[in-house]
């Protein structure tokens, strides 16, 4: 796998699409067992405690990745060790103070949830705090050694534990809040198989821990920014969660109405939108060791090469799925959610594809090249134009300035990142030509499938028409991609014969 970037981007792909499609089946279950109002308490409760997840990780996992490449292209075997032994230190120090303050002073924070109820929710989850922490650390161990089968496979296992934990406590529940209480306790659950399986794992593979002197200040140096924006994220994701509803309710909702609203945007619309970040992932993942390989190594030609691979390819599945998304957001709503706003929310956003995942790439490369203040200000200026959209535009979109918000802080922030990627790296023209060329040929697409969509309609029921209709339009989309010179059989050859 070490010599195959295909063939190790295709299986941690497969891995994660498959981790991915069992927490959308989880949502879909939820949504039906305790309702959008539950739903809506969980999602509040699950993005403030990624907050605090954010901050006890952060950018330690990836740092600690980079620091073992940094010290396998210097010979050094300690400094492997102690890079991991640095980060279970640094995540510590982060998470343990934490529990300590909610134990003891947990009702002083009710200002931090649009619902008094979501506190008690969070305290359950503020159990998986050190779990989670202790088993990011060790994943970041695994992905600087370019082992990516046996993190993706504990990401599975976590995923597949929250399901069957979440179902077997949610039978038979009617209340609403009862319901999002025993979907954290699965939460939990999930949280302590992952961590004692990797704890399990790393020493079954040979890792050691040793002493961190040496490897503390540039973790610290490298980490800071990466967990500012991160931190930053899950911050802004919970002032939204506070924020949105009460905007909503300004504007003329009912406290149940506004919690409705913000449990279709978050908890079905957005995860919905967000399907190619579990693609587009899984390629920074396996690029981000192999770039910062490259760095250290001075194999800047290579690098570039890693750089247009990753570019091309992030713009090719996003231009793919937003004509999936625009021709059949309405079915998948009402199908798979029996939703209908839901479903008119996924066509209407669906355009926020693009630089969503342009902003997961770029930001992905310029970490693993040591531009991460870079990063870290242009995610800032993003940010700061969502919150504002929440605020001054839910009065006159409602719900809708959420998505708007999004939209527009990935869009500053892809273009901020491509441009200072390209002052230090400059990348061949055709890149812009293929992309120019690839987001063109949304349109014919978008138009061919709505036809076969509608003539579909008139004979097979609404999930036959649909599951037909994706089928087609992806087998046109790679046509049309083939004749203008996209796309290219080669990955797949060395993908399925290079060694």
């Amino acid at each position: 796998m070490k010599k195959n970037i295909y063939r190790t981007a295709a299986v941690v792909t497969g891995l994660s699409i498959a981790e991915r499609a069992l927490g959308f089946l989880y949502r879909i279950v939820l949504s039906r067992l305790i309702g959008a109002e539950g739903l809506g308490l969980y999602q509040v409760a699950l993005s403030v405690f990624s907050v605090f997840i954010t901050l006890g990780t952060g950018g330690i996992p990836i740092t600690v990745s980079r620091l073992i490449s940094k010290n396998k292209a210097g010979g050094s075997a300690k400094g492997e060790s102690g890079a991991v032994t640095a980060g279970l230190l640094g995540s510590l120090a982060l998470t343990l103070p934490v529990c300590l303050i909610f134990v003891l002073f947990g009702s002083k924070f009710t200002f931090l949830f649009s619902d008094e109820r979501c506190l008690s929710l969070f305290s359950i989850l503020l159990i998986g705090l050190v779990f989670s922490s202790v088993y990011a650390v060790v994943k970041g161990s695994f992905w600087g050694n370019k082992q990516f089968l046996a993190p993706s496979i504990l990401e599975l296992v976590e995923e597949s534990v929250m399901v069957i934990a979440g179902v077997l406590l949610l039978r038979g529940v009617s209340d609403v809040f009862e319901g999002a209480r025993l979907a954290c306790i699965a939460v939990i659950i999930s949280y302590f198989v992952s961590f004692s399986s990797s704890a399990i794992c790393f020493f079954a593979r040979g890792g050691r821990l040793s002493s961190p002197r040496g490897q503390l200040k540039p973790l610290f140096s490298s980490a800071m920014p990466i967990t500012a924006v991160r931190a930053g994220g899950s911050l802004v994701g919970s002032a939204v969660a506070v924020l949105l509803p009460a905007m909503l309710i300004r504007a003329g909702a009912t406290r149940t109405q506004a919690l409705q609203m913000f449990g279709v945007v978050s908890g079905m619309a957005i995860p919905i939108l967000s399907i190619p970040s579990t693609i587009i992932g899984s390629i920074s993942l396996v690029l981000v060791p192999e770039l910062s390989e490259d760095f250290y190594r001075k194999r800047f030609k290579h690098m570039a090469k890693n750089i247009e691979r990753g570019l091309s390819t992030t713009v090719l599945i996003a231009c793919t799925l937003i004509p999936l998304f625009f021709v059949l957001g309405d079915d998948v709503g009402r199908v798979l959610y029996s939703d209908a706003s839901a479903g008119e929310m996924i066509r209407k956003c669906c355009f926020i594809l693009l630089p969503m995942s342009l902003t997961m790439i770029s930001t992905g490369i310029l970490n693993s090249l040591n531009f991460e203040k870079q990063t870290l200000v242009f995610y800032f200026i993003g940010a700061a134009l969502m919150l504002g959209a929440v605020l001054l535009l839910s009065k006159y979109i409602g719900v809708y300035a959420y998505p708007v918000g999004l939209a527009l802080s990935y869009l500053v922030c892809s273009v901020c990142n491509l441009i200072f990627l390209c002052k230090k790296c400059p990348l061949p023209s055709s890149l812009l030509k293929k992309s120019l060329i690839v987001c063109a040929l949304m349109l014919p697409i978008s138009l061919i499938g709505q036809f076969i969509c509608v003539a579909l309609k008139k004979y097979l029921s609404a999930p036959g028409a649909m599951g037909l209709t994706a089928l087609a339009m992806l087998a046109i989309t790679f046509v049309l991609y083939f004749f203008c010179h996209i796309f290219s059989p080669k990955p797949f050859k060395k993908l399925l014969f290079e060694k």
